[in-house]
C-alpha cells in the first residue's frame, strides 16, 4: 500500500514539473516579445528620422518602453526639427505617447 502511494505521488510530481517549466518559459517569452515590439517601434522611428531631411537622426536618441511610450532626447538645430521629430514618432504604429526631451542646440 505504501509503495503504491509513493509511486502515485512520484508520478504526479513528475507530471507537474513540465507544467512549472512551461509557466516560467511563458514569462520569458512575453518579455522577449515585449522587447522585440519596443525595438521595432524604436527602429521604425529612427528609419523615419533617417529618411526625413528635416530631422537629424544622428543627434536625437529614441527609447521605447513596454507600454509604447517613446522618449526622444538629444539636440536639435531648430524648434521646427523638434516638432517634426515628435510628429514622426507619433505617426508610428504602437506608439501610445511621446515624451519630448529634445533641446535646442544653441551652439549651432
Amino acid at each position: 500500500m505504501k509503495s503504491t502511494l509513493a509511486i502515485c505521488l512520484f508520478t504526479i510530481s513528475a507530471l507537474l514539473v513540465p507544467v512549472a517549466g512551461y509557466s516560467a518559459d511563458t514569462d520569458n517569452h512575453e518579455s522577449a516579445k515585449t522587447f522585440v515590439k519596443d525595438s521595432v517601434i524604436t527602429t521604425k522611428i529612427k528609419a523615419k528620422f533617417a529618411k526625413d531631411k528635416g530631422v537629424s537622426a544622428m543627434h536625437i536618441k529614441v527609447d521605447t518602453d513596454s507600454a509604447g511610450v517613446v522618449q526622444l532626447s538629444g539636440k536639435a538645430k531648430s524648434q521646427a526639427e523638434i516638432d517634426r521629430a515628435v510628429e514622426l514618432a507619433k505617426s508610428v504604429e504602437g506608439v501610445t505617447s511621446v515624451d519630448n526631451r529634445i533641446t535646442l542646440d544653441m551652439a549651432h
